[in-house]
């Protein structure tokens, strides 16, 4: 059931959602940059508290992905993506504070960061939901990139304006920052219409929910891959994410100002990618697409970690771009088809059980990178993980619509025996 729109225009509401995420995502990017090297300077973090830092950014995936897509069903989506943004606003909001009384550890760090994690999981699964309840169906495609698009350039910005304000300002000052952006977000989206929709007398156990769209995302001849695909990404991206800060700085001696521009690569690579998925998934089919996207992916990973001195930094921009826009087509592509092809019922329990098994691989991505950095090397590290990019392009080769041009939609669907 679509959003009571009374005294509001789609077109008003669609935007103050954006302005709404546009807003925490530039604070976002910024802390981004901020938290690992407040972790470096601040506190001299070794590679596992690195690694442990950026898995705990991603772990209540593990822990509460699945039911997510319960909880959000059975909460006001509205509601829930404000108590998500004030949840965030503390837990990064308390890092200055104890950084100002002498009090700052990497346990708080880690604990800001669970935080921000486990609200995180129910304001994606819930922001997700919204989207196509707030837009026509023939435009969730070009809203879907429009919302990747605008990722990319907070991407681009951020960091890079991150990076310029920590070495103003510092490290731990500029998560401010961070926490006062979600909190603008919040009163955005608390001036958004509630769900309006019919309440059941008594809801089903949570665990029969939850396995109803877990199966349903497993079997379904596109999705299921789709997934897969999705959860070799990821753990490649939580070991750049728990690596890249330390190889620019320690491997190639990058000062905090030039980590926030060369970080800012992989928004350009996102904007390329989203300003560009429309168009080429409609030349190449949305099917085809993906697994051509999937080994641009590839190629941009094992770019990244090459060369020395200034070649190194050319490389690391040019493998992000490749990576990050190969990434962004199977991201905007596939999170468009779950939308358009998921029964509404079902909806955020499919987006949430495909997060809770893609996005569980960023934790993981990040401990293992954490792990073997020590003794391998940050450089090693990233062109080992790069290989495990190879899985997306080739689950879709394996899958049941590897010979179709487009992604089948309900009355179309891929029949598997």
């Amino acid at each position: 059931m679509k959003l009571t729109r009374s005294g509001w225009g789609t077109v008003s509401v669609f935007w103050r959602w954006w302005a709404a995420g546009t807003t925490s995502g530039l604070g976002s990017a910024i802390g981004g940059v901020a938290l690992p090297l407040t972790a470096l300077a601040a506190l001299d973090a070794t590679p596992f508290e690195m690694g442990l830092i950026a898995a705990a950014r991603y772990a209540a995936w593990i822990v509460i992905g699945l039911p997510a897509g319960v909880i959000v069903q059975r909460l006001p989506l509205r509601g829930a993506q404000v108590g998500a943004d004030l949840a965030r606003a503390a837990a990064v909001g308390s890092i200055p504070l104890a950084w100002w009384a002498g009090q700052l550890t990497i346990a708080q760090l880690v604990v800001a960061a669970l935080v921000i994690s486990f609200a995180n999981v129910i304001f994606d699964v819930a922001n997700s939901t919204f989207l196509p309840e707030i837009v026509d169906r023939d435009q969730l495609q070009s809203r879907n990139s429009l919302a990747s698009g605008t990722h990319a350039t907070t991407e681009l910005g951020g960091p890079s304006l991150g990076g310029v304000i920590v070495q103003t300002l510092g490290a731990v000052p500029t998560l401010l920052v961070d926490a006062v952006s979600y909190l603008v977000s919040a009163l955005l989206l608390r001036t958004l219409p509630a769900r309006r929709t019919a309440r059941p007398d008594r809801w089903p156990p949570v665990g029969a929910m939850i396995r109803e769209g877990f199966a349903y995302v497993v079997r379904h001849p596109a999705m299921g891959p789709g997934m897969w695909a999705a959860t070799a990404v990821n753990f490649v991206c939580g070991a750049q994410l728990a690596l890249y800060p330390l190889y620019l700085v320690r491997d190639l001696d990058a000062a905090p100002g030039l980590v926030g521009v060369l970080l800012a690569a992989d928004g350009v690579g996102t904007l390329i990618g989203a300003a560009l998925t429309t168009r080429f998934t409609d030349a190449a089919g949305t099917a085809r697409g993906l697994i051509i996207a999937g080994f641009v992916a590839v190629a941009g990973a094992f770019a990244v970690p090459w060369g020395t001195g200034t070649a190194a930094y050319a490389s690391f921009v040019l493998g992000n771009l490749a990576f990050s826009a190969g990434v962004v087509v199977l991201s905007v592509t596939t999170r468009t088809y779950r939308q358009l092809a998921s029964p509404p019922e079902l909806l955020s329990r499919v987006m949430a059980t495909v997060r809770f098994v893609s996005w569980g691989a960023i934790p993981v991505g990040g401990l293992v990178a954490g792990a073997l950095a020590g003794p391998l090397g940050t450089r090693a590290t990233l062109l080992a993980l790069a290989a495990v990019t190879v899985c997306a392009p080739l689950v879709w080769l394996l899958s049941p619509v590897r010979g179709l041009r487009d992604l089948p939609l309900p009355q179309q669907e891929v029949v598997v025996r």
